[in-house]
């Protein structure tokens, strides 16, 4: 994975990543455990807006900016957060590729001041491979409120490399940071780990044959010590990075054969021999903290451990996270009803003018009626009824994330999704899909294992993301609701309940898809359960409208234009004298009437394979002939024209049913496409859902009809 440059002086990494440098910048990479702080310190470094939650896992891929001191230029790169050089999952070979063959000038490597045991373990693996290495110890004002002082100078000596103690929300503690990468992104940084003798030896001797073959390409210890403990993942990028296989020279073989024999003598091979290098760091690493750790307060963590006795007990977890649910809900519901109708209000007012506007310039009428009561119109819908209720729940989701619940979520989610023979990080990528379903199935690569991350991006459909909602919602409330007092209240509770039946229909999917077509057993995972922390509320009300409130609705709104295009096209074209909007659903209506919808319904979802916004505009087009979408905000008014064109109670339930279950929205199947690299299963993502909505509405109707 070395970096090579081009005539223009720019650097590749040939996975696919690509370094935007000139030939004056140094290339620094952030490294450090997952929710240390790091996109935190990135963006406070750089300027830039990589999203930031407090849960391992947030940062997939790498994201690089720029930053400048008085004496140098940098190129920052914001790496996925891992463990351990010894990678176990997608994103942690990225991280690991990047500091061990990318060549980068420097790696600053974040830490946590609360936790910094566990931290340096990476520290220590990095400092092996011979780059120059900055620590940050981040969070020094969470460990303050803790009563936890690190001795910053005697931290230093241990370790031999520069100790920076930040806090990466404030700007002002990064001066020290910036004067460090000035006078040490050149300097080369010694090892300082020593294993035990038998393990020295074997790294002494097959060190020579290994500095002859690859010379100064990579630090020839370290890889001595990674080829004697048979990482496999590291062997095949050594490939690629070198283009031979090293284990093919005659003398490093015979050298490699002859320390492993001497090794498996004392008790030293295959797993004994990692879990032993595992063990030498981790040993280092308290050591290192006995001397530089003081904890002036013994209990520090009990607040958090009340609170996760009640979060993730077996009596309330569950309880607390349908409740919490049904809260954000609520307030999503309650929040987004009068700012909906008062952009929508703006948004049609503003229809007006641009028809005056037309009529003035003497358009054609169809070239009005194609870009305004076409194109607009459906963007004014998508806009006012996605915009609101996204700009509620977003930040209330983002909150959640800030405060640490979210992978309190993954931990009581474990249990289950382990049964169901996945992995409890789906639970995260679960969480993801509420906002949008191709966010959840791009969070996915969280998820170490392929098989467990194929499940969770074929299942993440189920649950409704929030272009679903404002369907979901209208029906409950007209149909099963009504408008009165309180009415708001038992929407989120039926809501609660119908987001409950996705998740179950998720397990058993999983489940199934685990004993079928993807059969395997659940793996392991380490999950860390980060420390409560005080929510930023205005950072995180900004980001979460720059970052996801708006990227989704931009996203939808790219779609629903040339949607809106079609649409008229078939509203306003005619067979004879009926157009072909109706003409397909008259078509479709025979199939729709086994599931209790009809020709109209069928086709709506059909048409709002771009943006599931549009499903009920396209429903009320249909039944009132406008030739353009409809808005009917009315409550009485929507349900006396669903009642007048046939609409009965299990109607409702069943387009309810197959609003949950049916085929993901475009912009998901092309990120499933991208994220599986396949047809196959891209159709299969498509086709799943579908049939397990078509099969619900199905028996329900059968149950029906057979009791009445």
């Amino acid at each position: 994975m070395g970096l090579t440059k081009n005539a223009s002086g720019r650097g590749a990494i040939d996975n696919g990543h690509i370094i935007d440098r000139e030939s004056h910048e140094l290339v620094i990479a952030l490294a450090g455990n997952p929710n240390v702080g790091k996109s935190t310190l990135f963006n406070a470094l750089t300027g830039m807006k990589q999203h930031t939650g407090n849960w391992p896992g947030k940062t997939v891929t790498n994201a690089q900016g720029r930053c400048t001191t008085e004496k140098q230029h940098y190129v920052l790169v914001d790496i996925p957060g891992t463990y351990s050089l010894m990678a176990h999952s997608a994103e942690e070979e990225v991280a690991r590729n990047f500091v061990c063959f990318g060549h980068p000038d420097a790696v600053v490597v974040v830490c946590d001041a609360t936790c910094l045991e566990r931290n340096l373990n990476l520290v220590l693996q990095i400092i092996e491979v011979g780059v120059p290495v900055i620590v940050c110890v981040n969070l020094i004002d969470e460990a303050e409120r803790k009563h936890i002082t690190v001795n910053i100078e005697k931290l230093e000596a241990c370790l031999g490399v520069p100790i920076v103690p930040t806090i990466a929300r404030k700007k002002r503690t990064l001066e020290a940071l910036f004067k460090r990468l000035d006078s040490t992104a050149v300097k080369a940084t010694a090892p300082v780990t020593i294993y035990s003798a038998p393990i020295e030896q074997a790294i002494a001797a097959l060190t020579p044959p290994l500095a002859q073959k690859v010379g100064e390409q990579l630090n020839t210890r370290w890889l001595a010590l990674h080829l004697l403990a048979r990482d496999d993942s590291l062997s095949a990028t050594l490939r690629t990075v070198l283009g031979y296989d090293l284990t093919e020279d005659p003398t490093i073989a015979k050298t490699i054969a002859e320390q492993r024999k001497e090794l498996a003598c004392k008790g030293l091979q295959g797993e004994a021999l990692r879990d032993n290098i595992v063990n030498t760091l981790v040993v280092q690493a308290q050591e290192i903290c006995k001397e530089v750790v003081l904890y002036g307060k013994p209990n520090y963590a009990d607040t958090d451990r009340r609170a996760d006795r009640i979060l993730t007990g077996r009596r309330f977890g569950y309880p607390v996270m349908l409740l919490l649910l049904m809260l954000v809900f609520w307030l999503t519901i309650t929040g987004a009803n009068i700012p909906s109708q008062l952009l929508a209000d703006g948004l049609f007012w503003l229809q007006d003018r641009l028809s005056e506007l037309f009529y003035y310039l003497g358009a054609p009428l169809w070239l009005h009626d194609v870009l305004v009561l076409g194109i607009y119109r459906t963007l004014a819908w998508v806009v006012s009824v996605m915009l609101p209720p996204m700009a509620i729940f977003f930040p209330l989701f983002t909150l959640l994330e800030d405060v640490g619940y979210l992978p309190r979520i993954a931990y009581n989610l474990d249990r289950p999704f382990a049964r169901c023979n996945a992995c409890g990080k789906q639970a995260l990528t679960m969480c993801m899909g509420f906002g949008c379903n191709a966010a959840g199935v791009v969070g996915c690569r969280i998820i170490d294992s392929p098989r467990e991350r194929l499940l969770a991006i074929l299942t993440n459909n189920f649950v409704p993301c929030n272009g679903r909602f404002p369907t979901l919602l209208m029906l409950l409330t007209i149909f099963f609701v009504g408008t009165a007092e309180g009415s708001s209240v038992a929407a989120a509770a039926l809501l609660t309940i119908l987001i409950l039946l996705s998740v179950l229909v998720t397990f058993f999917i999983t489940w199934l898809l685990s004993k079928t077509l993807l059969r395997g057993e659940a793996s392991s995972f380490t999950l860390e359960l980060p420390p409560y922390r005080r929510p930023q509320i205005g950072q995180v009300i900004v980001h979460s409208m720059l970052d996801r409130t708006l990227f989704v609705l931009g996203r939808a709104a790219a779609v629903a234009a040339p949607a809106g295009l079609l649409l008229w096209c078939m509203a306003n074209i005619t067979v004879g004298d009926t157009s072909l909007l109706m003409t397909c659903a008259q078509f479709l209506d025979p199939f729709a009437r086994l599931m209790s919808l009809d020709g109209v319904i069928l086709m709506a979802f059909i048409l709002g394979f771009p943006a599931n916004e549009i499903v009920i505009p396209i429903i009320l087009m249909a039944y009132l002939a406008t030739g353009s979408l409809t808005d009917v905000t009315d409550p009485m008014q929507l349900r006396e024209i669903f009642v007048a064109n046939g609409w009965t109670p299990l109607t409702a339930i069943c387009t309810v049913l197959f609003s949950l279950f049916h085929w993901p929205c475009s912009t998901t199947l092309l990120t499933i496409h991208k994220e599986t690299g396949s047809v196959k299963w891209t159709a299969f993502a498509a086709v799943l859902p579908t049939v397990i909505g078509m099969l619900l509405c199905m028996l329900l109707t059968a149950v029906v009809h057979w009791l009445s």
